[in-house]
């Protein structure tokens, strides 16, 4: 099971790497802050102080169409905002 999908880099993400030390990942759901804390570590070779989740459940959408009513959701996400020890640094951009 690979814990860690992809790291979140939104404008607001961004902004707080830089101001407190803290990144955030797309994580599998099933993974818990322990597992989530040793995947970071062993991926980026950073010092992680803490782990915060939150679970995302499904976006529901109704579309109208003319073979009738059509009725679906997303998948549902859990994030993970991770904050890391002071002189740490996590580059994304690196292998680009």
């Amino acid at each position: 099971m690979s814990v860690l999908i992809k790291p979140i880099i939104t404008e607001k993400m961004t902004a707080d790497s830089e101001l407190f030390n803290r990144y955030g990942f797309y994580v599998n759901p099933k993974a818990n802050k322990l597992q989530i804390k040793e995947a970071v570590e062993a991926t980026y070779g950073v010092t992680v102080e803490k782990v915060r989740t939150m679970n995302y459940g499904p976006e529901r959408r109704t579309r109208y169409t003319k073979t009738g009513i059509q009725h679906g959701k997303t998948n549902s996400r859990k994030k993970a905002i991770v904050d890391v020890t002071e002189g740490d640094i996590i580059d994304f951009y690196s292998n680009i």
